[in-house]
């Protein structure tokens, strides 16, 4: 079988196609978390600065934000199974290629080729969501892929430490092999045959410039967010600069582009820019507790590097476990409904987190975690369906790419801000060596200011939900 045809989806290759969506949300989290993990040794390996050596992130997560639109795009002109296809290739063989590198700029060359096939798995995975599963299982399919993405990075950490210490540094790249031809393997048998266009020349044409321009302002923004720890120095302020004038002139392109990247008038849309926007808020947000943690678990409470580990597992395996229960909540009460119930628990969690952990300790700090993950969970599942069931088949997977790359922002943005944000707070001083008492209060100025973002990103719900009422009152 080389693809099932849309009107003829079956129960059982619904359940198989589902598993290989998994599979491709999965391995791109996996990947990012692993080799965080294995930095150290990387360092040692290669003997190399930790600067050099922090390339073999970013040159990954460079490349899915660059490219994550245009690929997006890509997919709804050419077709989304046999891009995605072709993206899980890309993965494989970059995998391989990094598993058997023997220099960093070799390592760092293929982790860029990873990021690519990345790209092309994380934008289109959501979008063939809508080409797989019915309707009204929409909410359950997107619980499932957050669930999924969380596995990947609760277990990466803990699977790259069992591999390097057992296997070496190469096991963790080489392990995404096997699961990679069994994710292809399902992808190619059981995902639905994309939708012949037979008058070739009425395909539209892919939009070069637009794609470049988009490609270098997110380039540099990404790296003015990263560069330095997103400080205002020089370099930074010129990358941002070069950012928004790459804005402007990307705007400008697409006016005149006869078959644009991304169709501007989707933005007049007000339910899209503004689900959009809530999941970069929300996403700055989440941010905020992968950056925060370590440092006020260990400076704030005194615990030590194992104790830390422990609680820092909590948050992703609540998502984890939330993801799926959320989703048929989803199916079961509707998207508008429980993204307001998501961004009210997360809300919650924040402004917990701004106030409990200082009397309660840790346990102060764990139910306010959960509260805020498991939410996350709920709105994410709620969010998604609401974006791609409200989305024409033509636009889905440049829509999709929209979703991740609102993600990938927000965890850009909020790294940086969120880390300003508690450094200065801090008054200031190097957080390694900070007091106690000046770390707790700079934990709860973060999370006030998150809580603030929250408050922002619920008065875009509330608005978004008023207007909806309205149209259909009008409409009736």
């Amino acid at each position: 079988m080389t693809g099932t045809e849309p009107n003829k989806i079956t129960s059982s290759s619904i359940r198989w196609a589902l598993l290989g969506l998994s599979l491709t949300m999965l391995m791109p989290s996996l990947d990012t978390s692993i080799a965080n993990s294995g930095l150290p040794v990387l360092v040692k390996a290669f003997d190399a600065s930790f600067q050099q050596a922090q390339w073999i992130i970013l040159s990954y997560l460079l490349a899915i934000t660059t490219l994550i639109v245009s690929v997006g795009r890509l997919g709804d002109i050419v077709g989304r199974r046999r891009l995605l296809l072709i993206g899980l290739a890309i993965f494989n063989i970059a995998s391989l290629m990094c598993g058997i590198a023997e220099s960093l700029p070799f390592l760092i060359f293929s982790r860029a080729a990873q990021g690519i096939g990345a790209a092309i798995m994380m934008s289109l995975t959501v979008a063939m969501v809508g080409e797989t599963v019915p309707k009204e299982r929409t909410g359950s399919a997107m619980g499932l892929l957050g669930t999924m993405s969380a596995i990947g990075t609760t277990l990466g950490p803990s699977l790259g430490g069992l591999l390097m210490s057992s296997f070496g540094w190469r096991m963790i790249f080489l392990v995404n092999l096997p699961l990679g031809i069994v994710n292809f393997a399902l992808a190619f048998m059981y995902l639905p045959a994309d939708r012949r266009n037979e008058n070739l020349q009425a395909r539209p044409a892919f939009d070069w410039a637009g794609t470049l321009v988009l490609g270098l302002t997110l380039a540099a923004y990404s790296l003015s967010m990263t560069l330095g720890h997103g400080s205002l120095g020089f370099l930074n302020t010129a990358l941002l600069m070069a950012a928004a004038v790459g804005t402007a002139l990307f705007v400008l392109v697409e006016s005149k582009a006869s078959s644009p990247l991304i169709d501007l008038s989707m933005f007049r849309d007000m339910e899209l820019s503004g689900s959009l926007a809530m999941s970069l808020l929300v996403t700055t947000v989440l941010m905020a507790t992968l950056v925060v943690g370590p440092f006020y678990l260990s400076r704030g409470l005194g615990l030590d590097t194992a104790f830390v580990g422990v609680a820092l597992s909590v948050g992703p395996l609540v998502a984890a476990l939330s993801g799926v229960p959320a989703g048929r909540i989803v199916d079961r009460f509707g998207s508008r409904r429980m993204i307001l119930s998501g961004l009210m628990g997360i809300a919650s969690g924040t402004l917990l987190l701004s106030l409990l952990p200082t009397g309660f300790g840790l346990v102060g700090y764990l139910l306010p975690i959960a509260i805020v993950t498991s939410s996350y969970a709920l709105f994410q599942a709620a969010n998604n369906t609401a974006i791609m069931n409200g989305v024409s088949q033509e636009r889905r997977g440049v829509t999709s790419a929209l979703v991740s790359l609102s993600r990938n922002l927000g965890l850009i943005t909020g790294a940086s801000m969120m880390g300003a944000v508690f450094s200065a707070a801090s008054a200031g001083t190097e957080i390694t060596t900070a007091d106690p008492a000046l770390i707790s209060y700079g934990m709860r100025v973060t999370f006030g200011v998150a809580a603030a973002f929250m408050i922002v990103a619920l008065g875009i719900a509330v608005m978004g939900r008023i207007r909806s009422r309205n149209t259909i009152f009008q409409e009736a």
